[in-house]
């Protein structure tokens, strides 16, 4: 399987193979209807944060090329769910534009630190540029989670508001941006 591996997401869309940071290689590629359960559980297990199945169907529907899934070893290990809406830049103030969201990322425990995440961001974010024609890319997350802060910082996001007692919990959250000028 040597052939075709890349060591960092170069597609667009369709199935390819990564090179993890162990030498261990997943699969990204587009969610398809049959992943539910996987990507559900997925959600449930590593995240505070739960969706109803039709949340994830109608992002699917809406937004296929950018919902992205990551195999390994034939099972789906991890997942992310965006969408792209019309609105203020938090890049460019004052000026109304398309902007990604990062709706929901996760990746189960025994896949992390293989680069799955980042892989699945920069390919979701190619994504949301190419097919649906997004300016910029939001997310928010937990003030605490500095994992995930770091890698959206290793991926040039800035934090550019705190929405105080965003999350169910009374957790602050970061809202964290970038321009797709670039990508």
């Amino acid at each position: 399987m040597g052939e075709g591996v890349q060591d960092i997401t170069s597609k667009l869309n369709g199935q390819e193979y990564i090179r993890g940071r162990d030498g261990k290689v997943f699969v990204l590629r587009e969610f398809e209807l049959n992943d539910l359960n996987a990507v559900v559980m997925i959600n449930r297990r590593v995240l505070p944060e739960n969706y109803p199945e039709f949340f994830f169907v109608e992002h699917y529907r809406s937004f296929p090329k950018a919902f992205i899934v990551a195999e390994l070893d034939g099972r789906v290990v991890g997942y992310m769910m965006n969408r792209v809406e019309f609105g203020w830049s938090y890049i460019w103030k004052g000026k109304p534009t398309r902007k990604g969201h990062v709706i929901s990322i996760g990746v189960l425990p025994e896949a992390r630190r293989l680069g799955v995440a980042y892989n699945m961001m920069i390919r979701g974010m190619r994504a949301m540029k190419h097919f649906y024609s997004a300016e910029e890319v939001y997310l928010e997350v937990r003030v605490s989670n500095t994992p995930a802060i770091n890698l959206y910082k290793k991926l040039n996001y800035k934090i550019v508001n705190l929405l105080k007692g965003y999350y169910h919990d009374g957790e602050d959250a970061y809202i964290m941006a970038r321009s797709l000028e670039d990508f």
